[in-house]
């Protein structure tokens, strides 16, 4: 299937049938061929979002209600993993580029005996903040408890751990250091 052709049906899926949906989206919005999107009740997606190919968008329904939103103007690109079991906002004019993983939870693996690691989810309280215009890139892994400020840049493959980043931070690294600054 060709990308324009991808791109119109995902247009009138998300006019006949994500409205309906989700919590909320946006005019202009679109969804192009997502790997799975599970409880989009508790998702809200802004004005003119582009989602590639291959997301994963989930909203773990657990102990609590979980608020996953995305400002407007954002494009998120192939292959996306966003988890919330608490709350991630992802602010406007954000790209997220290919492969990077937003999670607001984890899997513990201690004191689970026999229990499969993958099924156990860390449910403590937890968020994840992206700021306006921030830039993701490819591969980029955003942990739980993380904070992003306003266009913040994120390396290709860099983790950032739990922490609040300024304003114009330029991360990169494993863990992901803020390595210059900006202006914003």
């Amino acid at each position: 299937m060709n990308y324009l052709f991808a791109k119109t049906l995902a247009k009138l899926v998300a006019v006949v049938l994500h409205r309906r949906t989700f919590a909320a989206f946006g005019a202009g919005s679109f969804i192009v061929s997502p790997m799975a999107i599970l409880n989009a009740k508790y998702i809200s997606i802004g004005r003119n979002v582009r989602m590639r190919n291959g997301l994963r968008m989930e909203a773990v329904d657990a102990l609590r209600r979980p608020r996953l939103a995305i400002g407007d103007n954002c494009n998120i690109e192939q292959g996306v993993h966003i988890i919330c079991s608490g709350e991630v906002i992802i602010g406007r004019d954000c790209s997220i580029t290919a492969y990077c993983s937003i999670v607001d939870t984890s899997h513990p693996f201690e004191g689970i005996g026999d229990a499969k690691i993958g099924d156990q989810l860390n449910l403590e309280p937890a968020f994840v903040h992206i700021g306006d215009g921030c830039f993701l890139g490819v591969g980029a892994v955003i942990l739980p408890n993380v904070r992003l400020g306003r266009r913040c840049i994120v390396g290709s493959n860099a983790v950032v751990s739990p922490g609040v980043y300024p304003d114009g931070s330029v991360l990169a690294g494993v863990p992901a250091k803020i390595v210059r600054s900006i202006q914003t």
